[in-house]
């Protein structure tokens, strides 16, 4: 048991490592978006065009290969998707058009896809027992963890170090490549079983006993996902224009204010119900939503930052909890169908508003457009408080990582 414990954590270590890097991977053009503005006139459109492009390949991919890992392993799926994170940060060294960087956010979309499905199975399934909560909070927040440093760490090389249309992928390609030697010396949990080009078809399937729960939890992922596509595509204009401050490393650290929090928010949500925790995550999600909108009409950089941090931190909780109650009593097999239903709604949630933003900001300002993000923000704050539900406790106890109800 010793051994196989030691087993386990290398491989939740690797796999959390792993999706770190995809996301951070993902984060990492977000500083530079202002300077493709400047540098190449890139328009908000342009790159509200690129987030839809980068959410569209990952829903795709979630679709056709979101249960391949059922049949070909973690370790091969998980190395493939770090392998096109890898091709994605190549074409990204070289752009100057459009073209180029909408064809880096697709191969950016292709490897992420693949890793929402098969690195987060990996995760649940190499996750210790205890604490309960540990294996959805893992599998959840590590995308927004990710997404945090990624951002971050572009902001402050773009502003200080050399290169800065460059080091910043030179460093995540670095970062992938370690990620890929970590899989490759991990082991496989999930044993492939036959049947990989049947899994090709799309089919959303979640199982019956947790399907009550898929409305209360499409509302959160609408609402919080919405608003980090938000932040990828207006927040970079909207801190020059409206903020009064052109920096990357400021860029970065709002971008990171938003994603990195949700992190510390998750575990918070272990010690409530599902139910409840959404309830409470979404509640306090809308209130930061308030300020941010506050802080936008006021050109307060100060308020903007900590409604930010409020909005991202409930936002960890929410989401954390419906991943957990999603989780519930899951066996090895239905966790990436489940996380490919999951990500689906989530990507689809930044798509769809990205996309109808993106047409809409050539007619309206960045502080209209913000005012449908927060009516969006109520709507599901709304519903989530009346349809949120528990998990059926009757198959409470037949798996490590279903949760407690």
């Amino acid at each position: 048991m010793t051994r196989r414990g030691r087993t386990l954590r290398l491989a939740f270590v690797s796999a959390v490592v792993s999706l770190v890097a995809v996301f951070a991977a993902v984060g990492s053009t977000v500083p530079l978006f202002n300077v493709y503005r400047a540098e190449d006139g890139f328009t908000n459109a342009d790159i509200s065009l690129t987030v839809v492009a980068y959410s569209a390949a990952t829903l795709t991919t979630l679709l056709v290969l979101g249960r391949v890992s059922n049949h070909v392993g973690r370790r091969p799926t998980s190395i493939a998707s770090l392998g096109l994170l890898l091709l994605g940060c190549l074409v990204m060294l070289s752009v100057h058009d459009v073209g180029t960087l909408i064809a880096g956010r697709l191969l950016m979309g292709l490897g992420a896809g693949l890793a929402s499905s098969s690195l987060t199975s990996y995760i649940v399934d190499a996750a210790p027992a205890r604490p309960t909560w540990l294996a959805s909070v893992a599998s959840s927040q590590t995308v927004m963890l990710g997404l945090a440093v990624g951002a971050i760490t572009s902001g402050a090389l773009v502003q200080f170090g050399p290169w800065p249309r460059d080091l910043i992928y030179l460093v995540v390609i670095g970062l992938l490549l370690l990620s890929i030697a970590l899989i490759a010396v991990s082991p496989e949990i999930a044993m492939p079983t036959p049947g990989v080009w049947q899994s090709l078809r799309p089919r959303i399937r979640v199982p019956a006993r947790v399907r009550h729960l898929l409305p209360a939890a499409a509302s959160v992922f609408l609402a919080t996902w919405a608003t980090g596509a938000f932040y990828q595509a207006f927040v970079p204009a909207l801190v020059e224009d409206q903020l009064h401050t052109s920096s990357p490393i400021i860029l970065g650290l709002v971008f990171a204010a938003y994603m990195g929090p949700s992190v510390l928010g998750a575990p918070l949500a272990g010690r409530f119900s599902p139910a409840v925790a959404q309830r409470l995550g979404m509640v306090a999600f809308l209130a930061g939503m308030i300020g941010i909108i506050t802080a936008i009409a006021t050109g307060a950089l100060a308020l903007f930052i900590v409604a930010t941090i409020v909005a991202g931190a409930s936002q960890g909780i929410a989401i954390s909890a419906a991943t957990r109650g999603l989780l519930h009593g899951s066996a090895p097999a239905d966790r990436a169908p489940i996380f490919s239903v999951i990500y689906l709604l989530c990507y689809s949630s930044a798509t769809i508003p990205a996309l109808i933003a993106g047409k809409l900001s050539n007619t309206f300002s960045l502080p209209q457009i913000v005012l449908g993000y927060g009516s969006l923000a109520l709507i599901g704050t709304l519903f989530t408080v009346i349809a949120a539900r528990n998990p059926h406790t009757a198959t409470s106890g037949t798996n490590r990582h279903g949760g407690q109800s």
